[in-house]
Formats: C-alpha cells, structure tokens, sequence
C-alpha cells in the first residue's frame, strides 16, 4: 500500500472511531483494540499494551496520544495528523455547533436543560473519582497519597497545588518501591532521538514564555491557559477539569455556568473529551472567541500532549523496564485520584446542586453510569431532560 493510501486507510480507520466512541478515554481503548489490533491487525497486543503504558505514564490526553501513535505506526507523519483529525473533529464540531447555538436559547426549558447538564457532571466526574480509585488506589498507601492530595489542595488550591501534589505523590511512589521490571514488544515508530529532543525542547520553550506573553492580550492569555492545563494533566481527560476550571472560570474568561453545562454536553459526544476546549474556546467572554476561539483552544490543549509523546517515544524502551520509573507513576496516579475528588467537591457538586431534587437527579445518574453501566450519553440526555422538569415542572 502507498503512503498516500496508508494515510486515508488510517483517517478512514479513526473516523469510525470518532464517531462511535463513547465512555471515555478507558473505553476507548478497547474500541482501540477491538477495531485496530483484533479487526485490522496493525500491531499485535503486546506492543498495543506498551502503546498504553507509555501514554498512561504521560501527561496529556491518553486515548488521543495512543491515537496519534497508532496512527504514526501505521502511515508515519501523515498518519499520525489523519488520526488526530478524524478521531478529534466529529465531536469538536458537535461542541462548537452546541456551544454557539447555547448562547441564544433562552426561556424555562433551554435553561432547564443546561442546568441538567451541570447535573450530569456531578454524577460522571464521581463516576471517574470511584473508577480510579478502585485501580490506582488498591492499598492503604496509595489511599493515602490520595487523601495526601486533597489536604495541599485544600492548604493551597490552584494550579501550583496540583503540581506540587503530583511530584509529592511521585516522591511518595518511589519510598513505596511497588513498581517491578517490565517486559514488552519494541514500537516501531519514524521517531529519531533527535526529533525527540526538538519536540521536548519546543514543549518546554513553550510551558516557560507563554506566561511571560500572556500580557500581550487575551488570546495570548487563553493560547498560555489551554496550554499549561494540556501539559499538566496525568491520569486522563476527566483530571482536566480541576485545571481548566482555574484557567478559564477564576479567571473571568468563562462563567461557571457555562463551563459546567459545557463539561455535561461533552459527555454526549463521542471521541476525547479533552475537545470539551471546542466548548470552552467558543463561549469565551473576550475575542478571540466563537469559531476561531475554538480552533485556538483545541490546538493549544492537545499541543503539548503531542510534544511529550514525540519527545518520548525514541526513549520509551530504555525507561520502560525500570521500576523505578512505574513506582512513580503510581503515587502519581494516585495524588489524581485525590486532586480529581477535590474537584467533584468544588467547583462541580458545590456549583450544580442546588436542592433535593438536584441532588437526586445526580444519584440516579452516578446509579444509571455505575451500577446500570448505561451509556453516558443516554444518561445525558435523560439529565438535561430531567433538569428542564427540574427548573419548570415539565
């Protein structure tokens, strides 16, 4: 096959999956699996399971970055771009479409409706709280790394919090010693060391000046906010929220209301919820906001992940095996859990609940996602419907 024909196989290939994959960033790994290591056999399970450490062990958008690289593996540069877009735009159009279109409704109903997807928020945000920590929180240690989290964000809320309780965590990984040598398939992928190191380099130029520019104006400002958030988030696209929330909504960029409504609707849509940016980028109070707003965010929130991976990838089989390394990364696994619970507390819960009856409506929900196993969004659909009986009576 030619390249060009690798290329439009993988855009092809990743399309589907945008537009089916719904639940998340773990549930798309398995129609990850199922379509492209079962259906089409790219790689084989071995090197698709260290495709999966490697990203979980970055920061970024975890199903997103795996996209990338299977796409890179498959069609090379090219590839990686087509699997980005196909798997990225249906449900960034879907967001910017809602978006635009949220701001002009107006009366009992349209509200009521948004005020159901604050709602659901509440349910799915716990839903992600419970799943992780039942897997990266196994132990009494690793829970109390978490509980660890929630006190230096409590001391000190903001985004040099939640850095300074992930490297705590990562410290606290290593005294535990848990990580054991690791075995696994070589990934064949067009990276040199020195592309590697160009992309780490830019990634870190990048995360040093923006702040430095953000006075220039508010698109600087927004460019330096998506940014930052993108290269902080370890543990997968829900983790983004705590983060975006302190660059877009303490910042008066964007108001709560909106930012809520905006997290619901992105559990609706399939493909990564890190194009929740679509949303946010749209609906920003100052230009550049609207169509273009969006585009700004996408890119800036989904940069860095990129950067990282391709500054990693040529160095990934050396740094793989070490325990070290894993015992790391589970403390700072574990310090998510406790910053993503903090952010099921505030701004979420405290934002979204208003009475019994909303209160209710988000325990029928965390119930329908958990218990249930219901797909999230039916589940969102049937809050924004319950919110509008909610605020009207209906």
């Amino acid at each position: 096959m030619s390249d060009q024909g690798r290329v439009a196989e993988v855009f092809g290939a990743f399309l589907k999956l945008g537009l089916t994959s719904f639940g998340g960033p773990i549930a798309h790994l398995g129609y990850f699996r199922d379509e492209l290591v079962t259906r089409r056999k790219w790689l084989s399970d071995a090197a698709y399971g260290d495709l999966v450490a490697l990203c979980q062990f970055l920061p970024g958008p975890t199903s997103s970055q795996i996209g990338f690289a299977l796409g890179m593996m498959r069609g090379g540069w090219g590839g990686a771009l087509a699997a980005f877009l196909a798997f990225t735009l249906p449900s960034a159009i879907l967001l910017l479409v809602l978006a635009l279109t949220a701001a002009r409704l107006d009366g009992v109903l349209a509200q009521g409706m948004l005020h159901g997807l604050k709602i659901v928020a509440v349910a799915i945000v716990a839903q992600a709280v419970w799943g992780m920590a039942k897997s990266l929180c196994p132990d009494r240690a690793r829970a109390a790394i978490a509980v660890g989290a929630m006190f230096v964000l409590a001391l000190a809320p903001g985004a040099i919090a939640m850095i300074c309780a992930i490297v705590l965590g990562a410290l606290a990984g290593l005294g535990l010693r848990r990580g054991k040598p690791g075995q696994g398939a070589t990934l064949a992928l067009p990276v040199t060391p020195r592309a590697g190191v160009a992309a780490l380099a830019v990634f870190a130029l990048l995360l040093a000046t923006l702040p430095l520019l953000a006075g220039l104006g508010p698109g600087m400002a927004m460019v330096d906010g998506f940014y930052r958030s993108g290269a902080l988030v370890f543990g997968g696209g829900h983790v983004v929220l705590p983060l975006l929330e302190t660059e877009m909504v303490a910042t008066g960029r964007v108001g709560q209301d909106a930012f809520l409504a905006g997290y619901g609707a992105a559990q609706a849509v399939p493909g990564p919820l890190f194009t929740f940016a679509a949303w946010l980028g749209a609906v920003m109070e100052l230009p550049p906001n609207g169509v273009p707003g969006a585009v700004i965010a996408l890119l800036a929130l989904f940069l860095p992940g990129f950067l990282i991976l391709i500054g990693v990838l040529p160095f990934w089989d050396r740094l793989r095996p070490r325990a070290w390394a894993q015992s790391a990364m589970q403390g700072a696994n574990a310090a998510v859990v406790g910053i993503l619970a903090v952010a099921l507390y505030d701004p979420v819960f405290t934002t979204a609940i208003t009475g019994k009856a909303d209160l209710a409506l988000a325990a029928a929900c965390f119930v329908a996602l958990v218990m249930g196993r219901a797909a999230p969004w039916a589940v969102v659909l049937i809050a924004a419907l319950g919110g509008a009986a909610i605020k009207g009576y209906l």
